[in-house]
């Protein structure tokens, strides 16, 4: 027997077990989801139009969830079809990443990796008057692109104005202070590797 069709036969034998273990979870799914909203049957049959008997065998399981029947709960729960069934999320190509607030920036991680060069958006605030930049050096080596808005970069010596499209490249371990002079908020992408990794970056194709 070909792979193909071995695949396709292991996958008929798998898909009434699982289809049959979804069917068998909707039920106490639907209780617990009612228990949690403090719903009685009686409300939630005006509801949604579904008789009371119908609703607490749905809940038991002596009823088989139709679309007819799971549509009118999803509305009244206001929640998405599939968290009735338990399906997985499918079909979202985008990862959502939680953004933190640090030093009054708001930093995004594009990347979950621990080791090596990690990526991350940054927002700079608007410029607040007051106080004098603080240089700091650290452990690594940053590469920052300019998106929108501009940025001033304190490096050593040099005092440095970015503004969209450009890019600047330092060893952390040099003095350095990154901040927004500007009345609006400034969008960069930053790519750094904590242990003075370097990102690879090509000038032209190689042949």
């Amino acid at each position: 027997m070909s792979s193909t069709s071995h695949d396709r036969g292991r996958e008929e034998r798998l898909t009434p077990r699982t289809t049959a273990q979804v069917v068998d979870g909707v039920g106490p799914r639907l209780r617990a989801l009612r228990a949690r909203r403090d719903v009685t049957l009686a409300a939630l049959s005006e509801q949604t139009g579904v008789s009371v008997s119908t609703l607490s065998r749905l809940e038991s399981g002596q009823r088989k969830p139709t679309l007819e029947l799971l549509l009118p709960l999803a509305r009244a729960y206001q929640v998405p079809l599939d968290d009735l069934v338990g399906a997985p999320r499918t079909g979202d190509p985008r990862v959502h990443m939680k953004p933190e607030v640090l030093g009054g920036r708001v930093v995004v991680p594009l990347t979950e990796r621990t080791g090596g060069v990690r990526s991350f958006k940054q927002l700079f605030p608007p410029h607040t008057p007051g106080g004098e930049p603080s240089l700091k050096t650290h452990e690594g080596y940053e590469w920052i692109y300019v998106l929108s808005g501009r940025l001033r970069l304190l490096l050593g010596e040099q005092d440095i104005d970015l503004g969209p499209g450009e890019v600047v490249e330092f060893d952390t371990h040099t003095p350095h202070w990154v901040g927004n002079v500007t009345d609006a908020v400034t969008e960069v992408l930053c790519l750094f590797g904590p242990q003075g990794e370097r990102a690879h970056v090509r000038s032209r194709p190689v042949r």
